[in-house]
């Protein structure tokens, strides 16, 4: 066997290496090796008992292993994780009988790393898998940031395509919102209502207590709106006092005319701001699609116009659903068909 200064060399030159005595058992094994196998030992183990030689496929027993030329080896632990191995065996001294087998973790270094928790100092300094980890360390962390930066920017592009359709001051979204969801839902032919509200006497809070307070009216009316409307519901802002609800799937009548009615309702109860109560209430306007139509966009929003026109002729705070007449009732007092002035 080996000196024990010839030993210590070995277990810093090749830290995965093996003595085998001639009949096979391990008499010493390097520091990486007995690490990966802590608290069950090598020493005293018959080689071919903790390894499995897959390569050279003939070899059966000891006595196989036995030559005088080096022999390329590939094997794997019997015990889990089964880990697999490149190794070479050469004798160690002239008819001694020793042999010594230097490991190496070959392409399942990433599985041995990670299965065993190995460090750079569990290597050669010389060995090229220190620079396999170093490769792989940069990648990883290459990755990481590139992985980082790319949500950053996914998170950006979101809030920007967030923001493109969000009305600023009351977090509702906007005209650009309803547009996209009103051409899907009119392509798809399903039922869905529009609701056109617009606010009544806001002017008059808007000139007697300023912006501030119109402002802190809008923010309200826009959380009683959400309130009172589904979540899969649309509320958008569309103008300064101007809003429109889109609900898909509407079953029945009684039910847009329950919502309106809490809307204007809840409206109704003056807003405090500031020491003094804003008063004002609303006058909507609906239109109720049936599975099959397909108006235009430019049609329905007129429809919706005209019935809310209706509304605020009839002396406002009040709904009402959409009807052929009532275009004719409003060409015949004189009113635009579309986009009608209405009285504040």
């Amino acid at each position: 066997m080996s000196s024990a200064k010839e030993v210590s060399a070995l277990d810093v030159l090749c830290p995965m290496h093996l003595i085998l005595g001639p009949s096979g058992h391990i008499l010493h094994a390097g520091p990486t090796l007995c690490k990966m196998r802590k608290g069950q030992g090598l020493s005293g183990q018959r080689f071919l008992e903790v390894f499995e030689v897959k390569r050279p496929r003939a070899l059966n027993c000891m006595a196989d292993l036995m030559s005088d030329e080096p022999q390329k080896l590939r094997l794997k632990l019997r015990a889990a994780p089964h880990t697999a191995f490149k190794g070479v065996l050469v004798p160690a001294k002239d008819g001694d009988g020793t042999m010594i087998v230097n490991l190496s973790f070959g392409i399942s270094i990433l599985d041995g790393v990670r299965d065993f928790a190995l460090t750079n100092a569990d290597f050669a300094a010389t060995d090229l898998a220190i620079e396999m980890l170093y490769l792989i360390e940069a990648k990883t962390a290459a990755m990481e940031a590139s992985y980082n930066l790319n949500s950053k920017l996914q998170g950006a592009k979101i809030a920007a395509e967030e923001q493109a359709y969000t009305d600023t001051l009351t977090g509702l979204k906007n005209r650009r919102a309803l547009d996209t969801v009103l051409t899907r839902l009119l392509s798809a032919s399903n039922s869905f209502a529009v609701m056109h509200i617009d606010l009544d006497y806001f002017k008059t809070v808007n000139d007697t207590l300023g912006h501030a307070a119109g402002d802190h009216v809008l923010q309200h009316v826009a959380r009683i709106m959400v309130d009172e409307t589904r979540s899969h519901d649309l509320v958008a802002r569309v103008g300064g006092d101007e809003f429109t609800l889109v609900l898909p799937e509407v079953r029945d009548e009684g039910t847009l005319r329950r919502v309106g009615r809490r809307i204007i309702e809840r409206l109704e109860v003056p807003i405090p701001y500031d020491g003094t109560d804003c008063r004002i209430s609303a006058s909507i306007g609906t239109v109720w699609i049936q599975p099959g139509e397909s108006p235009s966009m430019e049609d329905l929003l007129s429809n919706a116009d005209v019935a809310l026109y209706a509304s605020k002729h009839a002396g406002r705070a009040t709904q009402t659903l959409y009807t052929p007449d009532l275009r004719d009732a409003a060409n015949a007092i004189g009113a635009p068909a579309a986009r009608a002035p209405r009285p504040a």
